[in-house]
């Protein structure tokens, strides 16, 4: 029996990690199939320690991200969204459902781009039911001008109005700012420089992310334009990013608080 597997049969369902550690092992075996790239299981863990801060819950300022977020995509005329290895290995079930209730396509999109991994990740979405998966293994495959990683090359998301681009790295995302897509993100660094340089920034875990984005996609479809542009009008990315540093810094000090009195 693989060791990770023997890991989580032991770990029980009332650990107070219990998810922490269910999600991490499922990065663990998404490298082991080459979906996950190696450096993923850094980022995984750095999100980790933001989760931690952030109490492992979503939070009224990530929901607040996630409605304008789900609007501003409901309201698209051509909306993508761009999936890496981590995204594949956590949630590739909610985010294939996701992409037909909002009816985006789904970019595969890599910055570390081993042999193997594309064809790795095409199948676990596509066996949780995606098709026409775009992305590098097909031929209409272009470069986006100014970026140097193996992200610049993309098929469709050049053709988009507003891509969502979870687990980001911020270099693409300055470059697709600047030729004026918009771009919602999923990231637990609330000052990364995607947090900084998206439309709309949600500060929780993708693992909850994603299912909210789900139920609240249904409620909004059943809404007008007009109150779907409310929406996105009505939110601050600015203000909603500073909330959630408020947040973290007040959790910070009921620790001080907590240590204070044990001293």
């Amino acid at each position: 029996m693989p060791e990770n597997e023997t890991i989580n049969q032991n770990i029980p369902k009332d650990h107070p990690r219990y998810q922490s550690l269910k999600y991490r092992h499922q990065i663990i075996e998404g490298m082991k199939n080459l979906v996950v790239a190696e450096a993923g299981l850094i980022a995984h863990g750095r999100g980790e320690c933001f989760d931690y801060i952030l109490g492992e819950k979503t939070n009224k300022v990530a929901k607040e991200a996630i409605k304008a977020a789900i609007a501003t995509l409901l309201l698209a005329k051509n909306p993508i969204i761009s999936v890496n290895g981590n995204v594949a290995a956590l949630v590739p079930k909610q985010i294939v459902k996701l992409s037909k209730i909002i009816k985006a396509h789904l970019e595969i999109n890599l910055f570390y781009q081993k042999k193997g991994r594309i064809e790795a990740i095409k199948s676990v979405l596509e066996k949780e039911g995606a098709s026409d998966i775009r992305g590098v293994l097909n031929e209409d495959i272009v470069a986006i001008e100014g970026l140097k990683s193996n992200r610049r090359y993309v098929e469709s998301i050049l053709n988009a109005d507003t891509v969502l681009v979870p687990l980001e790295d911020g270099d693409r995302t300055e470059i697709l700012k600047k030729i004026g897509k918009t771009i919602i993100t999923i990231d637990l660094n609330p000052i990364s420089r995607t947090a900084l340089n998206a439309d709309i920034t949600i500060v929780d875990n993708i693992i909850r992310t994603i299912p909210l984005m789900i139920e609240i996609a249904k409620e909004l479809k059943r809404e007008n334009i007009e109150s779907l542009r409310n929406i996105v009008n009505n939110f601050d990315n600015i203000k909603n990013i500073k909330k959630t540093l408020d947040l973290i810094i007040n959790y910070i000090e009921k620790q001080k608080i907590k240590l204070k009195n044990k001293s």
